[in-house]
């Protein structure tokens, strides 16, 4: 993996773990030589993951839609700063920069990145692995969820391993290198469907 997709909230939340957590992250992938792709804030946990990869000496690419630019929360010392159209076109971006996809914690926006990264692996629109670092057990009623998803036969089971867990970012990353692509939903009979 020479980059990774890092989704986590732009916000600060009261608990410092979280920004030391996505400062962690950051300084990890740069030590590791993976570079980071994230969408090119500087506030809350993407600032702290950029913050890290950069005071590391790592790559940092931010992917930002104009209107966060013109809310002035775009981070100004990147590697690169990528200005799109909307949000559509950064997930976008997001997956052709990257070879992987880590979700650490967030709120909306990073939820609707995980599962566009999720659904498109299961449709077959990459092949790359999604983790998610599952810190203080923050998504464990997520993950219960996953598995409910696949007990109730709304996720194949084939599907099921595309969700990739650990609660350290070292495991998490071991588990990711380990990846084997499933059986995407474009290549199977409309039968098994």
């Amino acid at each position: 993996m020479k980059r990774l997709a890092v989704y986590c909230g732009s916000a600060t939340p009261a608990d410092p773990s979280y920004i030391d957590l996505a400062r962690e992250v950051g300084e990890g992938l740069a030590q590791r030589g993976i570079g980071v792709v994230y969408g090119g804030g500087r506030l809350g946990l993407m600032g702290a993951v950029a913050d890290g990869a950069l005071a590391a000496g790592g790559e940092v690419i931010g992917i930002i839609p104009q209107a966060l630019v013109d809310a002035e929360v775009a981070h100004r010392g990147l590697t690169e700063l990528h200005v799109v159209g909307g949000m559509h076109e950064r997930k976008r971006a997001f997956t052709d920069l990257s070879d992987g996809f880590v979700t650490l914690p967030g709120g909306t926006g990073t939820m609707d990145e995980l599962w566009e990264a999720l659904s498109w692996a299961q449709l077959g629109y990459h092949a790359d692995p999604v983790g998610l670092l599952n810190a203080n057990e923050y998504y464990n009623h997520l993950i219960n969820f996953w598995q409910q998803m696949g007990e109730v036969g709304f996720l194949r089971a084939q599907h099921r391993d595309l969700l990739i867990v650990a609660d350290t970012f070292d495991a998490l990353l071991d588990a990711m290198a380990d990846h084997r692509p499933t059986q995407p939903i474009v290549r199977m009979a409309a039968e098994d469907l």
